[in-house]
């Protein structure tokens, strides 16, 4: 499913127990953070949004095969969360 939102168009992959919020995320979103990756998780703890970048890189620090892992071990067991996928990064206006 593709969403279109201030900082972007997305393509959700997964979306585990219906975590994406729209206004959440654009809440979140810190562009000189988030504007450079890739792939965006969002995992909700005690009602409070996270936001980890992962790039496009497989191999890299941060590459997005480290997904799992990161849902895996520093998510809480069972929370809701998603991952996202940029498709358009979002035109600036001069």
């Amino acid at each position: 499913m593709m969403i279109e939102t201030e900082v972007g168009t997305f393509e959700i992959l997964k979306n585990h127990r219906d975590a994406f919020d729209i206004i959440k995320f654009q809440e979140r979103y810190v562009d000189v953070a988030f504007d450079r990756y890739t792939y965006i998780v969002g995992d909700m703890a005690s009602d409070i949004l996270r936001l980890k970048g992962f790039s496009q890189d497989p191999k890299g620090t941060n590459g997005y095969k480290k997904i799992p892992d990161y849902i895996n071990e520093s998510c809480n067991h069972n929370c809701p969360f998603y991952v996202l996928k940029r498709v358009k990064i979002k035109e600036t206006k001069v």
